[in-house]
């Protein structure tokens, strides 16, 4: 376990009581990491997972559609 002392403005420490109090947390230093493990899971994890990774490499192993210009574009995809 890491000790860190932080300085936060008023604003984020109403924010930090909240997020104690909603998930019924001990102390701020629990919901400083249920807002971080949330972080995780909603902006850093998807490259991150094994499952994007097969999803990638098997799209990379796919044929590439030859398109042309944007003339030939626009027609390939009905675009008007």
């Amino acid at each position: 376990m890491v000790k860190a002392i932080i300085n936060i403005d008023d604003h984020t420490n109403r924010i930090l009581n909240i997020v104690k109090a909603k998930f019924g947390l001990n102390d701020k230093s629990e919901a400083i990491e249920a807002m971080a493990m949330q972080y995780e899971s909603e902006i850093l994890e998807p490259q991150l997972r094994p499952e994007f990774i097969e999803k990638m490499k098997k799209l990379g192993k796919d044929k590439s559609v030859k398109v042309g210009n944007l003339k030939e574009f626009r027609k390939r995809y009905g675009i008007k």
